[in-house]
């Protein structure tokens, strides 16, 4: 049997509450839910870290941040763990990479073997922080509220020319791959970064949205005081103070937002149309590194456990799984050993590496109980925070804090932490002590406090004389490339073709 054909979409921020069952009925996504009505769709699928960096790193190896040192952006991803890519790769595949993984350190590739585009963001040490000077806000990588105050429309950012070049880049690479110069099954990674913040949109996405019933939060900000501590932290960490947060800053910032999901979804729509017209099948997922707060409470970005920073969208389109629904809560980190299961790959070579689970037998129908483990140990907190989902319950905990405890069942928006309350004391003594025997919050503390102190050595050593940047540079064989003179014009346009002429 010839192995599966494999194309996993990534989107950067992409709030799970959005996807219900699918893309919410008033996103303007007809790709993403066409993809949708063919997918088994993950209801409650949560990363394993809500930040860039450490979320992407788990995503990839199935291991939490606690056991890959990708603690936060600025975190070493080490190039002795198995990914994802590396599972494929050593079973055969082709494994290739357009777009962001935030990957940092001199290993850029981990396990790709080809790579079509640069990283959007740094890949050194720079924005380490420093549990050593808490509230310290290192201004010049730090999140700010600008991000909302300059909400509205753009024709070209940053981002956009990114994730323009990302689906350029996927799309000539699948065309390549159709022409059949390669026999070995292919696993594409493409990885865009939008709907990230800033909230800038193009105008054409932008006007969808001009009626949008859904432009304010539905748990509107609260006063400062009423936050929990790591709330607090966050708002300290995004500069609040120095902006003025009007209602039409929210509405704008959440319209374009939406605008960049439907951005998004022409992208891939162009992605899946190429794979249509050129007559190759492959299994297709699709997921987002970690959320946005989107203003909940007034709170925005990510860096928390609440449901619209840690919960993500997880959509598995496979010709063995049924299409549908699956309640039960998943984790980013249950990507690798799935992939690996949908490949064929023996998965006794995978399970050693992973705190993930094939979801294959779940989508199924056999019954899953572990609980869904979370960490966040970044900038915006002064000590590791974590967390289990566990059926309808989220705890949290952070040696700083006093505990969480969420029904999501009666309180989906996680208003009344029910910690505190005598009648609860049953399910919070399990989940404490499930967390207990999972996390020492004090070696945990120890240990990302040790990696940050060696990386503000390591990054202010190396920028001083000589640098030389580890940030990927894409390769351009000009020479291999269209016509040249050790080629037969012939076989070139021959060869080039799909479908081949007669």
């Amino acid at each position: 049997m010839t192995a599966p054909n494999i194309l996993i979409v990534m989107v950067d921020q992409l709030n799970g509450t959005l996807f219900p069952d699918g893309p919410a009925d008033f996103l303007h996504a007809p790709n993403l839910k066409k993809l949708a009505a063919r997918s088994t769709r993950f209801k409650n699928a949560y990363t394993a870290s809500p930040l860039c960096a450490p979320g992407r790193a788990s995503f990839m190896s199935g291991q939490l941040p606690s056991r890959t040192g990708v603690y936060d952006n600025a975190a070493e991803f080490r190039s002795d763990i198995p990914t994802y890519a590396h599972h494929l790769r050593r079973a055969g595949y082709y494994t290739c990479l357009s777009g962001k993984m935030h990957f940092v350190g001199p290993d850029q590739m981990h396990g790709f073997e080809d790579r079509l585009t640069t990283d959007i963001y740094p890949a050194d040490f720079g924005w380490t922080p420093d549990y050593r000077k808490p509230g310290e806000r290192i201004d010049w990588w730090y999140h700010n509220m600008g991000s909302v105050t300059g909400a509205g429309i753009a024709e070209i950012s940053n981002q956009m020319e990114y994730d323009d070049e990302v689906a350029y880049h996927a799309k000539a690479k699948l065309y390549d791959l159709a022409r059949g110069k390669d026999d070995r099954p292919w696993a594409l990674t493409v990885s865009f970064t939008h709907p990230h913040d800033p909230y800038v949109a193009r105008r054409k996405y932008w006007d969808l949205y001009e009626d949008c019933e859904h432009l304010l939060p539905e748990v509107p900000a609260m006063d400062y005081a009423d936050h929990d501590n790591h709330s607090k932290r966050i708002f300290d960490a995004n500069d609040w103070r120095s902006f003025d947060i009007s209602e039409e800053d929210i509405k704008r910032s959440r319209r374009a937002y939406f605008a960049n999901i439907s951005y998004l979804d022409d992208k891939i729509g162009e992605i899946l149309e190429v794979l249509e017209t050129t007559r190759q099948e492959a299994i297709i997922l699709f997921v987002s590194d970690h959320g946005d707060m989107l203003g909940e409470r007034g709170l925005w970005f990510k860096m928390s456990f609440y449901e619209g920073s840690s919960r993500v969208p997880l959509m598995i389109s496979a010709p063995n799984l049924p299409a549908g629904l699956i309640e039960t809560p998943v984790s980013t980190l249950d990507v690798t050993p799935t992939l690996g299961a949908l490949a064929g790959v023996d998965m006794a070579e995978i399970e050693p590496w992973t705190d993930g689970q094939n979801l294959l037998p779940l989508a199924m129908g056999t019954e899953r109980t572990e609980p869904v483990a979370v960490e966040y140990a970044a900038e915006a907190s002064y000590a590791p925070l974590v967390s289990l989902r566990y059926g309808k319950w989220k705890y949290n905990r952070c040696a700083l804090d006093p505990d969480q405890l969420f029904d999501l069942e009666a309180d989906p928006q996680e208003l009344n932490n029910l910690a505190g309350d005598p009648a609860h004391a049953g399910p919070l003594q399990t989940l404490r002590a499930k967390s207990e025997a999972r996390w020492d919050l004090d070696r945990f503390d120890a240990e990302v406090r040790a990696s940050q102190a060696r990386r503000w050595v390591v990054y202010e050593a190396l920028r001083q004389g000589g640098y030389y940047p580890w940030d990927y540079q894409p390769l351009q064989k000009a020479s291999e490339r269209y016509m040249r003179n050790h080629m037969d014009l012939n076989d070139v346009e021959d060869g080039n073709r799909f479908p081949r002429g007669e």
